[in-house]
């Protein structure tokens, strides 16, 4: 179960890298439409405001699963390993209320975005902002749950030092239990 969550991560963030690449589109259209004609393009404002928030929570999913959330390891590295599993469970509860607290206070508004067909923009292009809001929560929900899955595999021996000591340029999801089995050859 473990590695068809983690491959689903996988799929969201590579949606926001695409997504990504159709904002740099985006932009490049509105500067030139400034610059060379005088006519942005409409919606441009808008449109990129409520992306941003959307990629971002698409990511954070594979962040905590790859271990490359926010941390330092000044403590970590001058304290044993039982006490670093201790340290990690306490920033993985941390991370999962962080996150259920956003649900908390973000559910109404998202209900409120649906109820009244919520839109930023005037005129010429209105994007609906209740898309990215069931997004956020959506995604929240799904980060608290990947919190509360590291905790779990770290305390039952399923996290590799990969995940639990993440270096960046070394890690690979591939070689991570919690992504499934690899063979020698995909290494």
């Amino acid at each position: 179960m473990g590695s068809n969550i983690v491959r689903f991560a996988r799929v969201i963030h590579v949606i926001s890298a695409f997504w990504i690449l159709i904002l740099g589109v985006i932009i490049l259209i509105d500067v030139f439409g400034r610059t060379l004609f005088s006519a942005p393009l409409l919606g441009a404002t808008e449109i990129i405001k409520n992306s941003v928030v959307s990629i971002t929570f698409l990511q954070l999913p594979l962040a905590i699963y790859s271990g490359s959330m926010l941390r330092t390891s000044i403590i970590a590295d001058a304290v044993g390993p039982t006490t670093q599993k201790v340290l990690r469970t306490i920033t993985g509860l941390l991370g999962t209320l962080f996150f259920v607290f956003l649900i908390i206070s973000a559910w109404d508004h998202m209900i409120d975005a649906w109820r009244i067909g919520e839109y930023e923009g005037e005129g010429a292009l209105r994007v609906p902002t209740y898309p990215v809001r069931t997004l956020m929560i959506g995604t929240a929900i799904f980060s608290a749950l990947a919190y509360l899955m590291m905790i779990y595999f770290d305390w039952t021996d399923q996290l590799d030092e990969d995940a639990a000591y993440p270096d960046a340029h070394q890690f690979s999801m591939t070689t991570s239990p919690i992504a499934g089995s690899s063979s020698a050859e995909d290494r």
